[in-house]
């Protein structure tokens, strides 16, 4: 898949479709997303997952205060590289939500995606209320033409428990264990903007990350040995999520000094791979306390890299 797809663009050839929300494309999604690829191959039909965005949660239940892994555009980069056909990403609406289950199967899976095999878990509810089960599925198969396959409760359950570890990982700032759930760095992607230069003060000048989705899952406050490629190179340094309380900051904010880098990315946005936590965010007693501690902590990130580099 080269380019993003949605329902505008479709799959020219008879499709093997998988649906869902797959937020973090995690290793339990992975396993999914490669038997749906492999049964495209054996069988002569093109991948397809079929996602919804806005989450279903955000459009109906409008108190939703849902956290995301990924925003849309980071789910969609993820997937770009899995080897799949065609990303088909349907906008969702109170009204689609309304729609019934045989019209759903009818209008999407048949007429758009011409589905020929649906690949879904065993307990996938659809339609308007959610009312359709895979038993329904099933029959409407028989009716239009496709074959359905199950995932098992298993794989299912495999999906659930590693989101919600992911989940509970981040919040705790233990990214480490979280990026072992996702099979890559858990990311955060954002518009570098200029912030009070707080930093450049200090000796450790930062790019501050405006992340625009309100959606996206913010780790555990405290500082993170990172890396980003930017202009197509590979710069490691350090992050902090917080307020800056030694100063009596009061907003959060998310800075990154970036070690032996100098270019200008005011305006650019930029992907940040989390890959350790250092420490938690504290009040330091002056300025100079601060500014040995972030020392500390870029020795801290340097031995980090060493070792990687040496593995």
């Amino acid at each position: 898949m080269k380019t993003r797809r949605n329902l505008n663009s479709l799959p020219d050839k008879s499709t093997v479709v998988t649906i869902g929300t797959f937020d973090g494309v995690h290793i339990g999604h992975q396993k999914i997303i490669k038997r749906l690829i492999k049964t495209g191959e054996a069988e002569g039909l093109q991948s397809v997952i079929l996602t919804f965005f806005p989450h279903p949660r955000m459009v109906l239940q409008k108190d939703s205060n849902i956290k995301l892994i990924n925003t849309i555009n980071e789910r969609h980069d993820i997937l770009e590289d899995s080897g799949l056909d065609f990303l088909v990403i349907k906008t969702f609406t109170k009204e689609f939500s309304r729609l019934s289950a045989e019209d759903f199967v009818k209008q999407i899976l048949v007429e758009k995606l011409n589905a020929k095999k649906v690949i879904i878990g065993y307990d996938h509810r659809f339609g308007r209320n959610r009312n359709a089960d895979i038993n329904n599925l099933k029959t409407f198969g028989e009716t239009y033409g496709f074959a359905v396959e199950e995932i098992s409760a298993q794989d299912i359950d495999d999906v659930a428990v590693s989101s919600t570890k992911i989940r509970t990982a981040l919040m705790e700032g233990d990214v480490e264990r979280a990026n072992s759930y996702l099979g890559y760095p858990f990311m955060l992607t954002g518009i570098v903007t200029k912030g009070k230069g707080l930093g450049k003060q200090l000796g450790f000048p930062t790019a501050n990350i405006h992340i625009e989705e309100d959606y996206k899952l913010i780790p555990k406050q405290g500082s993170y040995i990172v890396s980003s490629t930017i202009n197509d190179i590979e710069v490691y340094g350090m992050m902090n999520i917080g307020v800056n309380p030694t100063v009596s900051g009061s907003v959060q904010t998310i800075e990154v000094h970036f070690f032996d880098f100098e270019a200008d990315i005011y305006n650019q946005t930029i992907k940040i791979n989390l890959l350790q936590r250092i420490r938690d965010e504290q009040k330091f007693d002056s300025v100079e306390a601060l500014k040995h501690q972030l020392a500390n902590d870029k020795i801290t990130a340097l031995a980090y890299f060493t070792d990687k580099n040496a593995e």
